[in-house]
């Protein structure tokens, strides 16, 4: 099982959904960061369950204990070892599952592969999992923060609710303004009630995440392989729900040519190159190009549904799921600190490495 991520800031992070608890060890950030211990819990706040009424009401307050890497508020280069313990599991709210494969969930997979799973809350595949790379993201956009290097992601759309407006529109500052966590105040009320129906119904919903980075310099991103956009659709797709990626233009550019589509380059008065339109979304060749880099992440409806649903067991029988438990009725508004944090991590990641790219 890959439980590492990343190359020279590298993360590796364990636990379970229903056991003690969940950590993660980060290798190579530079030493003398001053680590703002507050700001990490923040994030982890963002991410939490319980937070609103959108959202599950498993009570967990995420508190970070660091157990290793820092000295005197700095860092120290040595690995920085951060764990969650968890504080409300009910794990016998899924005995009535232990031998049943959930529709659309990862029971039958792991089974599969391991023959063997915690149907605990779906152990290891729960997203559970992801309070670990939050922490871990915490770590790392304070690093950014050094580089002048900023990550706003935002909920851009609900089912058929959209902003309708491009993020240069929005102030993103009015993020964390509202429970839904879009900038947009009028379609975040929207969102807000449509949420709350598909949860009074027992169903959930699904949308898109939004992410704009900005202070990116020209040249992150490695080639051929490790193409800066492709480690991005790496992280965000290994979010629980993520069903798709697309950055700058995506999909829509192909209804245009390419006289349309384009960047064309000038220089600006400062003496920087820039592009006059930024279809590319900030990256060409794989390579950062200091235009702000954008993309957005499809995100299924939540698999666990409180209705009853047609399966089969481990042998082959056919049985009723029995929707039961505490889960989101749309992943949105959390999902957002957790595309945040992938982001970092990514970045992080690339800036290390640029650094080596030549004398």
């Amino acid at each position: 099982m890959s439980n590492s991520f990343g190359t020279l800031f590298r993360i590796t992070t364990f636990g379970e959904s229903h056991g003690r608890g969940l950590g993660v060890t980060i290798d190579g950030c530079p030493a003398g960061l001053e680590l703002d211990v507050e700001a990490i819990q923040q994030e982890m706040a963002r991410r939490r369950p319980g937070q609103s009424r959108l959202v599950t009401q498993r009570k967990e307050g995420d508190t970070v204990e660091l157990l290793s890497g820092t000295f005197e508020g700095k860092t120290t280069g040595t690995p920085i070892g951060m764990v969650i313990y968890n504080q409300d599991q009910r794990s016998k709210d899924y005995s009535h599952i232990y031998d049943k494969y959930r529709p659309s969930h990862a029971d039958y997979t792991f089974s599969a592969k391991y023959g063997h799973r915690d149907y605990r809350g779906g152990g290891r595949s729960s997203a559970r999992e992801t309070a670990a790379r939050v922490a871990a993201g915490a770590v790392a956009k304070q690093l950014l923060a050094h580089l002048g290097v900023t990550i706003h992601s935002y909920v851009d759309q609900v089912g058929d609710i959209a902003t309708n407006l491009p993020h240069e529109d929005l102030d993103l500052s009015q993020i964390d303004r509202n429970d839904v966590r879009c900038p947009d105040p009028t379609a975040a009320a929207k969102m807000e009630t449509e949420i709350l129906a598909v949860r009074k119904a027992g169903d959930t919903i699904g949308g898109i995440v939004k992410c704009v980075i900005r202070g990116v310099p020209p040249g992150w991103g490695e080639p051929v392989f490790d193409k800066l956009h492709a480690d991005l659709g790496k992280a965000i797709l290994s979010i629980n729900a993520c069903k798709g990626f697309a950055y700058g233009s995506g999909f829509e550019g192909v209804s245009l040519r390419g006289s349309a589509h384009n960047d064309a380059f000038y220089t600006d008065a400062d003496g920087r190159v820039r592009t006059r339109t930024n279809r590319s979304g900030g990256i060409q060749g794989g390579i950062s190009n200091g235009e702000d880099i954008y993309f957005r992440a499809a995100f299924k409806p939540v698999a666990t549904i409180i209705s009853d649903q047609e399966s089969i067991n481990e042998g082959g029988e056919a049985v009723t799921v029995v929707g039961k438990g505490r889960h989101d009725p749309c992943v949105l508004p959390r999902a957002v600190p957790i595309v945040d944090a992938m982001v970092a991590l990514v970045l992080a990641d690339h800036a290390l490495r640029a650094r080596s790219n030549r004398l």
